[in-house]
């Protein structure tokens, strides 16, 4: 990738940025986060990071244990965790000389021309100023995410959007293996997807009791941003320096290379 692949979505979900035994925010995942994300807008790189975590962050502020099911409740919960999700990656990014935007969707946004034409004119500009976006769905409007997806097609919207030259997922394990690691030691990794209908039936449902994702969104993610020309890569979120191996070309994660 390094010298071909310039505009990055970068996407992490509540299994990176919350502790599941605890329930805490991982300071120390957040901090490596803004430290390589900074790190790469300094080599050239321009970055967009999709977020998910708010309920997650509120849960832990709140002292609440159990992800809620009341609609309701969770959108009240995000509206909690936003802020304070933004106040961290404000403050981190900061120590790396890095000014982050906040940018919050709904589907009804991305599904309108004219609102999609000016997202796309305030993405590009600033990238063009050297500024990091941070996107999340809208939950406190908006209920698809919070309940289906949390943010990988989102991720992959934004993706096929800004004209990214790949999308990078960070999910709980290493990337997408032939059987569910967690059960079977035997699994193998899968570094390359060439056809992603033949590996649909890996995909498995959220690895923890905090997040809403799976393997079944990162292969919707896949396709979306397939289709479109972008490749997209799943990484593990407990190394976030794997990005870098990602610009020196290095073989990490899974690739679903668009052709």
């Amino acid at each position: 990738m390094k010298n071909k692949n310039n505009r990055i979505v970068v996407k992490v979900g509540t299994s990176t940025i919350i502790n599941s035994r605890t329930g805490k925010i991982n300071l120390r995942q957040m901090h490596a986060l803004a430290r390589v994300l900074s790190d790469m807008r300094n080599n050239g790189y321009e970055v967009v990071l999709v977020s998910s975590g708010a309920i997650g962050v509120a849960m832990s502020k709140l002292g609440i244990t159990e992800r809620p099911a009341d609609t309701k409740v969770k959108q009240s919960l995000a509206a909690i965790g936003q802020c304070e999700l933004m106040a961290l990656y404000d403050n981190m990014f900061a120590d790396y000389h890095s000014t982050v935007a906040q940018i919050l969707l709904t589907r009804s946004d991305v599904n309108s021309e004219s609102r999609r034409e000016h997202m796309k004119n305030t993405f590009n500009t600033l990238l063009e100023m050297g500024v990091i976006p941070i996107v999340n769905e809208n939950d406190t409007v908006s209920v698809e995410e919070i309940e289906f997806g949390d943010n990988d097609n989102l991720s992959a919207i934004v993706a096929t959007l800004i004209g990214a030259d790949i999308l990078i997922l960070f999910s709980d394990i290493d990337g997408l293996y032939d059987a569910d690691p967690r059960r079977n030691p035997d699994a193998k990794l899968i570094s390359r997807v060439e056809d992603i209908e033949s590996v649909e039936s890996n995909a498995g449902g959220a690895g923890t009791g905090l997040g809403t994702g799976g393997m079944v969104t990162k292969i919707q993610a896949a396709k979306i941003a397939n289709e479109a020309g972008v490749s997209m890569m799943i990484l593990n979120g407990k190394n976030i320096d794997s990005l870098y191996d990602v610009m020196d070309g290095k073989k990490v994660g899974t690739l679903f290379k668009a052709y």
